[in-house]
């Protein structure tokens, strides 16, 4: 997106939206207390244009940059788009009304958290979208922990956990499939390589989840009153029915036979359209209404109510608008070169393989904070660092572990983010209204910030921290590009030897 036609940024410079961004944007959250960080990175977003003019772009240069990255995120905007329709659907056919009610009468409050965390995470992988299993089955966890008086945010977390992490080492997932395609490797090599971060991380996660449930739970003081209301007003107002799953399960038999996700998801809408006419004795002209405008209900049972009015396309706009200004945002910051700028900035400073792979994973979140993109916090490191790693001799492997560690388990943690603004909207965390507490599912998301710790354990450590295969170094020499680029930028191979044959970016 950058161009050598024009001179890069000074670091100052470069830093002077970003900075000055999130000064704003800490003002909005933090001073006014109000959750819409909306404006902030619009403001962000004219300041990164002024940067531009000022290097000599003009406004169609930085505008082509802004829907350039816009254009690349459109499938996550229908994706969005999708989802809204199928949580509106869904419950109105009594498919997550289903799911809510079997969970309250099968699963144990104590192990509830350690099983919703894993549920997630299969069906996401088999899905390959963490969106789409929040959007759903994470909605029925949501109200399965209401029931069991969970609080929202340990639940949020489990949710988070798993789908994220099922999206992380799903072949099916585009951040997964992005993340080798720009480091220079395959998908199934990278999936084997994220195991070391993947499995320790779970595990724990999986161990504090299960602690916790039998710590916050008293199965022998558990409000079974409140679960028996919970279900018997789902009873009263829905059919309750196995059949009535399938939609769910047409979605993963879609997945599974690697359709792609988008089609799969409408497929989705359109079983739970047919469910809902078919057994809850709905109207066609209701079910475009619950698709567009979301469900509405009023069982009584507050807990039911707040979770089941909800859905549509509508219900989604706040996070669709987030998610573009955001892109915008990004946009315009590689564009104009401030992103490439800090990145070399950073590059000039470390000449280890610790030192790099700490700064591509710490890269990749900073971007994630910084424009609210996931897809550039993977595609950007992705581009500017594998030329470091072929230099050093070590595989690119790790790179792309380290991005999509800073990439796709960030992203739901910064609010902001498209992720983290899909999954306060989805889950009905509320944060909106200044219920800020609802925000303790970041740190309780363990899984999420458990996998970039092990990855810098592992790279300060040495340990699963491949050397490039032969195969690998032969890739590069038949390229016959080296890595002058980066040592004209004042990079050095460590020890001060001659760089390796690289690929160039």
């Amino acid at each position: 997106m950058t161009t050598s036609k024009r001179e890069l940024p000074s670091l100052p410079l470069a830093l002077t939206p970003v900075v000055l961004t999130l000064l704003v944007l800490g003002v909005q959250l933090f001073y006014f207390d109000d959750f819409t960080p909306h404006v902030p990175l619009a403001i962000g977003l004219a300041i990164t244009g002024l940067v531009g003019i000022k290097l000599g772009f003009d406004w169609h240069d930085i505008e082509k940059g802004v829907f350039h990255v816009i254009h690349v995120s459109l499938p996550s905007v229908s994706v969005l788009i999708t989802v809204g329709m199928i949580i509106g659907v869904w419950i109105a056919s009594g498919t997550v009304p289903t799911l809510i009610y079997y969970g309250l009468t099968i699963l144990s409050p104590q192990i509830f958290l350690a099983a919703a965390m894993v549920l997630c995470s299969v069906v996401s992988l088999s899905l390959g979208t963490s969106w789409g299993t929040v959007g759903t089955v994470g909605l029925a966890l949501m109200g399965i922990g209401a029931g069991f008086g969970i609080p929202v945010y340990w639940t949020a977390g489990a949710v988070v956990s798993g789908a994220f992490f099922g999206d992380k080492v799903s072949p099916l997932s585009d951040t997964t499939n992005l993340a080798p395609a720009v480091t220079g490797t395959d998908v199934f090599s990278h999936i084997k390589n994220m195991m070391p971060t993947t499995i320790p991380s779970m595990l724990i996660a999986f161990g504090v989840y299960l602690f916790a449930g039998y710590a916050l739970i008293d199965a022998d003081g558990a409000s079974f009153e409140k679960i028996t209301a919970i279900t018997t007003a789902l009873q009263d107002n829905f059919l309750i029915s196995s059949w009535l799953l399938l939609p769910a399960l047409l979605v993963i038999v879609l997945a599974v036979k690697r359709m792609p996700p988008i089609p799969s998801l409408f497929a989705g809408v359109l079983a739970g359209g047919a469910a809902a006419m078919l057994t809850q004795g709905v109207t066609l002209h209701e079910v475009f209404t619950y698709a567009n405008s979301g469900y509405s209900i009023d069982t009584g049972i507050g807990e039911i109510d707040s979770l089941l009015n909800r859905g549509g396309i509508q219900s989604m706009m706040w996070t669709i608008s987030l998610v573009l200004i955001a892109l915008g945002f990004g946009g315009a910051l590689e564009k104009t070169g401030c992103l490439e700028t800090i990145i070399n900035a950073i590059m000039t400073k470390v000449n280890s393989f610790a030192g790099i792979q700490t700064a591509a994973i710490g890269t990749s979140m900073a971007t994630n904070l910084v424009a609210g993109d996931p897809y550039l916090s993977i595609a950007l490191p992705g581009r500017m660092y594998a030329p470091v790693y072929r230099g050093m001799g070590y595989s690119t492997l790790n790179l792309s572990r380290a991005v999509e560690e800073g990439g796709t388990l960030i992203s739901p943690l910064v609010p902001w983010n498209a992720g983290g603004a899909f999954v306060i909207s989805a889950l009905a965390l509320n944060v909106t209204s200044g219920n800020m507490e609802n925000l303790l599912y970041i740190p309780l998301a363990f899984a999420c910030w458990l996998s970039p710790v092990f990855g810098l354990i592992y790279a300060h450590t040495g340990l699963f921290s491949p050397r490039a295969s032969e195969e690998e170094r032969q890739g590069w020499i038949e390229s016959g590009e080296t890595i002058a680029d980066l040592t004209d930028r004042g990079w050095e191979p460590q020890g001060g030897g001659e760089p390796r044959p690289a690929l160039a970016d």
